[in-house]
């Protein structure tokens, strides 16, 4: 007999049992997209490694500009990269956006607070020592942990890494995910429909959502509607990957073998969550590999995997921030009937008449139709009982959140 979870339960049970990942290797930073630090990155530099200038315009000495309309002599021109000779009074450099500051300069004055006469540069607006100078070191110094563990590895922490010279980390490896679809109603895209047939959407979801979080995906393809075919799979699956991951088969028909097998081979300790869409999810083991069912309809596997999976997996491969975020955002629907059930409904960002964000929802919040996951940008989460009247505030999450 199982407890029948609310979200939060689920989530907080799902993240108890994520047991991350030992192995350990060393790639090209290159290759680490979505991958995950076993070890922190330390920077051995400082980052700039010199006073540079933030703007186009004239390195000056500030006590040559205390008179209004002074006026320069430009000695030199300095782009970035090149390094530049020393000021002496009277004198102006000019210089471009990254380039090195002149020794005795301490101040730039911007282009557009000038003008240049041959050799004289005049300047208008009297600077301040440091004004647009960004100093050695501002961003990073030497021996500053740049990069912790558990890091996820995207764009601005590779270019953070990049701009302290590494060009290799210890990573975890890569979780192995072993992903099947159950169903004789499923025809796979390119196949002709037999009649009672649907095409098979969910096996593309998860490979792409699975894909997105850096995950290596095992792909089984349809496993057939049968004991025998499902415990074949499940074996398979057991054997190769660290959590096999279905949809359909979950739930309590004399067609859904999911579970059953599962039992046969291992144990089910999670079945069923308080939450619409997605009602029977299911979390086990077989052997040394996790097990989650998540729901045959399609919308039910998006939103069960982003809310729930997703957390369970981004742990299990070793990061230090799986949890997604809510935000408030105003409601532009009304929702009356109370529900028995948490809900996360698919909502699409506007501008509300006052300029202020409100969301509204797609106006058939089917679990069959993926229409709405492709129209929203984020889920309005709904809580057991709740009414919105609309202008009431709600929580957002947004797809950015769970989605990559």
């Amino acid at each position: 007999m199982f407890d029948l979870l609310t979200a939060a339960e689920l989530l907080r049970e799902l993240l108890i049992r994520a047991r991350p990942l030992d192995e350990k290797e060393t790639i090209n930073l290159s290759e680490g997209y979505k991958r995950i630090l076993a070890q922190g990155l330390t920077s051995y530099v400082s980052v700039p490694p010199l006073d540079n200038t933030a703007m186009d315009g004239y390195a000056v000495r500030s006590q040559d500009c205390r008179q209004p309309d002074s006026q320069l002599k430009v000695t030199q021109r300095i782009a970035a990269g090149q390094i530049g000779q020393p000021l002496h009074k009277g004198e102006a450099a000019r210089i471009f956006t990254g380039a090195p500051i002149p020794s005795n300069a301490d101040a730039i004055v911007m282009q557009e607070d000038t003008s240049l006469d041959g050799e004289i540069v005049t300047v208008y607006k009297t600077p301040n020592p440091g004004d647009h100078i960004r100093r050695a070191g501002e961003d990073i110094r030497p021996g500053t942990d740049v990069l912790t563990p558990g890091t996820r590895l995207k764009g601005a922490e590779l270019g953070l890494a990049a701009s302290i010279g590494a060009t290799r980390a210890k990573v975890m490896r890569r979780l192995k995910v072993a992903t099947f679809s159950t169903g004789d109603e499923l025809a796979e895209p390119g196949q002709a429909i037999k009649p009672g047939q649907i095409y098979n959407s969910n096996r593309a979801t998860l490979i792409g959502l699975l894909a997105g979080i850096g995950a290596e995906v095992i792909d089984m393809g349809v496993v057939k509607d049968t004991r025998e075919a499902t415990l074949a799979a499940l074996e398979k699956a057991a054997a190769e990957a660290d959590v096999i991951i279905t949809t359909g088969g979950v739930s309590v028909g004399e067609e859904d073998h999911v579970k059953a097998a599962v039992e046969q081979l291992g144990r089910i300790d999670i079945w069923k969550v308080a939450m619409k869409p997605g009602k029977p999810v299911v979390y086990g083991r077989i052997g040394n590999a996790d097990f989650i069912g998540l729901p045959g309809n399609p919308v039910s596997a998006f939103a069960t995997f982003c809310l729930f999976a997703r957390p369970f997996l981004l742990k299990r491969m070793g990061a230090n921030q799986v949890l997604y975020r809510a935000y408030p955002v105003r409601a532009a629907f009304d929702w009356k009937v109370p529900g028995g059930r948490r809900e996360f409904l698919r909502g699409h960002m506007v501008s509300g008449v006052d300029g202020v964000g409100e969301v509204r929802i797609y106006p058939n919040q089917s679990s069959g139709v993926l229409t709405s996951a492709v129209w929203g940008d984020g889920f309005v989460d709904i809580d057991i009982g709740q009414t919105v009247i609309r202008g009431e505030w709600v929580r957002f999450i947004p797809f950015s959140e769970v989605v990559e």
